[in-house]
């Protein structure tokens, strides 16, 4: 992507091409199509409904408030901002009528609004909508998690931490149709920022009818995307949902579809039974099923900008996680290799630390981030064995006993037994004891801290180291086993600011803080994730983004 003034987006303009070569493998099946272009490559023929099921319940349509993959898709088809992710994962103009004038310190972004931009009940979208949204995420009285987000932002994490009014934030309204953004320092991913959901507008007028319940179900909240979402009964607790095409929106006769209709079934052999039967176009498969199923021609495999990982409970000062020779026993203990290829057998790769492969670049010599970062974490029985003695004498105890809290699929529960085997017959006197609950269940709890070691992951929210190494600076909301490093957090505070506009210096930082919560297992990764997929050959063009909202279904269509 390029801007109208000579500032550049760095390592980042390389990205989309890589994520998506790493997207669209698809096993001994057919590779993934829905990255080709902006524009569907074929004509529609038949009812254009597509049948799509979930794992998990959606957790909050509400965009202040949403966290996860399953609610960022869907607020990616119902909402827009200034860009949208095309089908190259590149951003383009959206909410936004072009591309922003952006200064030549990369500081100011200037932009004009989209015109023809409405909501679902006929309103326009206008300036003063993108001011509220985001003044209401940042607000610290909303508790958005991904309140630091808008750390680049002027003011961003002043507001967030209370030490700045809302209004302060660097986003100004200059008329109905124009907006300044103000950034504290040049931000090379800011772009894909400007493209994912808590960045969309809100309309203040509908937030403060509804008060609390204020997108609660479809029915609280109006729609300025390429569908609306219809039949959502409520966070948490509903199974189905679906989104129906916007009559309303700009850009209408580019969408296809008339529906998306999801349905929750977690588990895996009931999804494939419906695939089968042809009662739905998309589910997804792990373990033997995927393995089975890996060459059948609508068997796709997208390897994500995701690593799965165990966050270890460092809350009290007496927790037995604070040991780093227990956490590094733990992470020895785990055969990644084994798991990825026996268990989840899906195309997930064992990693080699936090960040995954394949999202980001040296500016300087093109290596991957991995190769300048990653470290030896491969299964050492021997290593985990003599760490766990360290523990012990340490620690003063001769065995531990703790809980696995996980999400309650399929998959997340195959592999945490596999990892409760495998530490218990490793590290003698170990119990492990596992816990999975619906997946708005162990959000909570996580966010409470009410775990010992929770089974969580993260997938880029845009493309680029910092996406995963910010989640663990002292402060942050997502660092929920509160790891703790002020040499890990100093580094990453530089590349933020002093090193901000220096590609290579900041690309230092970043790999440094890597080599430190790795080196110290701070949090224990497991696997940069993969989701194997059975598609409908008839459905075209779905938009797969690595990083940022997972799916996009604008540009998606049914040929039968």
């Amino acid at each position: 992507m390029k801007l109208k003034k000579s500032f550049t987006l760095g390592a980042v303009t390389l990205l989309s091409t890589t994520l998506l070569l790493a997207a669209c493998g698809g096993g001994g099946g057919t590779t993934d199509d829905s990255a080709s272009s902006s524009t569907n490559n074929g004509t529609a023929s038949g009812e254009q409904i597509y049948r799509v099921i979930e794992q998990q319940e959606m957790p909050s349509a509400d965009l202040s408030v949403a966290t996860d993959v399953i609610s960022f898709t869907a607020l990616n088809n119902v909402y827009e901002g200034l860009y949208r992710l095309d089908l190259d994962n590149t951003p383009i103009p959206a909410g936004a009528a072009e591309l922003a004038e952006v200064s030549d310190d990369g500081l100011v972004y200037t932009l004009k609004l989209n015109e023809e931009s409405k909501w679902s009940d006929g309103e326009p979208v206008t300036a003063e909508d993108y001011v509220f949204g985001w003044q209401r995420t940042v607000d610290p009285a909303t508790a958005s998690e991904y309140g630091y987000m808008f750390a680049p932002v002027k003011n961003g994490d002043k507001i967030v931490n209370g030490e700045a009014d809302k209004e302060e934030l660097g986003i100004e309204a200059v008329s109905d149709y124009e907006l300044k953004i103000t950034l504290e320092s040049a931000t090379p991913y800011f772009d894909y920022l400007l493209a994912f959901p808590s960045f969309f507008p809100q309309r203040k007028d509908i937030v403060e009818q509804y008060g609390k319940e204020y997108a609660a179900t479809s029915e609280n909240a109006v729609y300025n995307g390429p569908f609306v979402l219809d039949g959502f009964d409520g966070p948490g607790t509903d199974t189905e949902w679906s989104y129906k095409k916007n009559a309303d929106y700009w850009d209408a006769d580019t969408v296809q579809l008339e529906e998306v209709q999801v349905s929750v079934v977690k588990e895996a052999p009931t999804s494939l039974n419906l695939f089968q039967d042809g009662q739905t176009d998309d589910v997804i498969l792990t373990g033997e099923l995927a393995q089975q199923m890996a060459n059948d021609p609508e068997y796709v495999s997208q390897k994500e900008a995701s690593t799965q990982y165990l966050e270890l409970n460092q809350i009290d000062d007496d927790s037995p996680f604070k040991n780093e020779n227990l956490r590094k026993a733990i992470s020895y203990s785990i055969d990644r290799e084994a798991l990825v290829n026996s268990i989840l057998g899906d195309g997930s790769v064992a990693p080699k630390g936090l960040t995954p492969a394949d999202m980001s670049t040296n500016p300087d010599t093109g290596a991957d981030f991995v190769e300048d970062a990653g470290d030896d974490i491969a299964a050492d029985a021997d290593k985990a064995k003599e760490y766990w003695e360290k523990a012990k004498k340490e620690l003063n105890i001769d065995s531990l006993k703790f809980d696995i809290l996980s999400s309650d699929t399929d998959s997340s529960k195959k592999v945490t037994e596999y990892i409760q085997g495998a530490i218990q017959e490793t590290l003698d006197g170990v119990t492990v004891t596992l816990s999975p609950v619906p997946f708005s269940v162990r959000l909570d709890r996580s966010n409470k801290g009410d775990f010992d070691v929770v089974m969580g992951g993260w997938g880029a929210d845009y493309a680029d180291p910092s996406s995963f190494l910010d989640l663990f600076i002292t402060d942050n909301s997502y660092n929920r086993g509160k790891y703790s490093n002020t040499e890990y957090d100093n580094y990453l505070k530089s590349a933020s600011t002093t090193n901000a506009n220096n590609p290579e210096k900041r690309w230092d930082d970043m790999v440094n803080a890597e080599k430190i919560i790795i080196g110290e297992m701070g949090v224990i990764p497991l696997y940069q994730k993969a989701e194997g997929h059975l598609r409908a050959a008839k459905v075209k063009d779905v938009g797969f983004h690595p990083a940022g909202a997972q799916y996009d279904y604008k540009w998606t269509y049914i040929s039968e």
